[in-house]
């Protein structure tokens, strides 16, 4: 069994291993370290003797190691043998493993820990991504990311936080973090803030499968299904917004044949299920992708309706973001002269400083009142602080085009 093989059966049972094993131990740091320790002797045994059930060895192996450092600790006799005394079995399905699984996803997203270290530790004992993966993906050296991790289980320990469920009292509340650092892994992957290429595929859906997973576990939440119903509607269009070549195809000249419609449909499922209960932030979000899935072009877009869904959205969730999309929305519904005003208090507000998105859209609608002048200084500006290099391009050709 090559490392490939590793990889893949770590990817999938990550997870599943780490809660069980943190349920087991009562350390989560301990269960996410034998976990990697017992990955790493697979690595090594796998291909001279492959294992019948790669799984359960996987289980097995990291119990032991486990049990190992817990005799190492004087203090943890007690535990010790309760788990050396315990059965031995490969078996990784044990009661409430669904639950174990999602209280993984509130300890790895516990509020103590830095917005960067509840990412790296929801795509590492979660997701199952190396940390030269998550590197890669945050353009970032693979000793931060380790730096992060070991911040993060650190943090944990000592202020802790037990591996559990909130009360439901606390769930909903606690919900919101996860879903916003799976939101957060999502929109790196869309559209990356820096690099070299707009989008990070594997990133994005590496988030979609997390949102599946937090979806399945929490049927009744329609937020959980909103922000997977947003996931899938918005990859749905990764196929057609690049050329060959990655150079940025801008949602009018996209081919809309090459849009993924199995992933439109399985979008267009989890938002009903979102809509059952009313529609909330990504609920929202998610009803916008899917008008923009339903349409046959930009000009046969239902910008009305679009416009009145950020509205909506700008009361549950206001930010300047929203506010400056609804400007979009309104610049194609009504016209640019309308949309300016509201790019303009954004502008004059400051509310998004340092960001190339405010001098992108006043670009844009410049250039559509004529004021090349003016639009081609602001598309400037917009590359200046652009730091994805594609779409600096873009920018760039937009005010060479208006000319001197």
């Amino acid at each position: 069994m090559a490392a490939a093989d590793v990889e893949a059966v770590w990817r999938t049972e990550s997870a599943r291993i780490v809660a069980a094993l943190t349920r087991f131990t009562g350390d989560f740091g301990l269960a996410e370290d034998a976990a990697q320790e017992a990955v790493a002797e697979a690595l090594v045994s796998w291909p001279r003797a492959s294992p019948a059930n790669p799984a359960g060895w996987l289980m097995a192996t990291a119990r032991r190691r486990a049990i190992d450092a817990i005799r190492r600790r004087t203090a943890f006799q007690d535990r010790y043998a309760l788990l050396a005394t315990a059965p031995e079995s490969e078996d990784i399905d044990p009661d409430g493993i669904g639950d174990d699984i999602l209280a993984l996803m509130f300890v790895s997203c516990h509020p103590v820990l830095s917005r960067e270290a509840r990412m790296a530790l929801t795509l590492r004992v979660v997701g199952g991504l190396t940390t030269e993966e998550i590197a890669r993906a945050f353009l970032v050296s693979v000793p931060t990311v380790q730096a992060r991790i070991t911040r993060g289980k650190r943090t944990i320990a000592a202020a802790g936080v037990p591996f559990e469920l909130p009360p439901p009292g606390e769930r909903r509340e606690r919900l919101a973090g996860v879903l916003g650092v799976l939101y957060v892994i999502f929109t790196e992957g869309s559209t990356a803030t820096s690099g070299e290429r707009l989008t990070r595929p594997g990133l994005a859906h590496e988030a979609i499968r997390l949102a599946r997973v937090l979806a399945t576990l929490q049927p009744g939440e329609p937020e959980a299904h909103g922000l997977l119903a947003l996931c899938e509607l918005t990859a749905a269009r990764f196929p057609a917004r690049t050329a060959p070549d990655g150079t940025p195809i801008l949602l009018e000249d996209q081919d809309r044949s090459r849009w993924d419609l199995p992933a439109i449909r399985r979008g267009l499922t989890a938002l009903a299920r979102a809509s059952a209960r009313g529609l909330g932030p990504y609920g929202l979000q998610a009803a916008i992708a899917a008008t923009h899935a339903a349409a046959p072009s930009v000009e046969a877009t239902d910008w009305d309706r679009i416009v009145l869904l950020y509205e909506a959205l700008g009361r549950v969730a206001p930010s300047p973001v929203v506010e400056l999309n609804r400007a979009v929305a309104v610049s194609m519904a009504s016209g640019p002269a309308r949309a300016l005003p509201i790019v303009d208090e954004l502008a004059a507000s400051n509310r998004l400083p340092g960001s190339h998105l405010v001098p992108a859209v006043r670009g844009e609608l410049l250039t559509r009142l004529g004021r090349r002048a003016e639009a081609r200084a602001e598309l400037e500006l917009a590359a200046r602080l652009c730091a994805n290099v594609p779409e600096r391009s873009v920018l760039l050709r937009k005010a060479a085009a208006l000319g001197d």
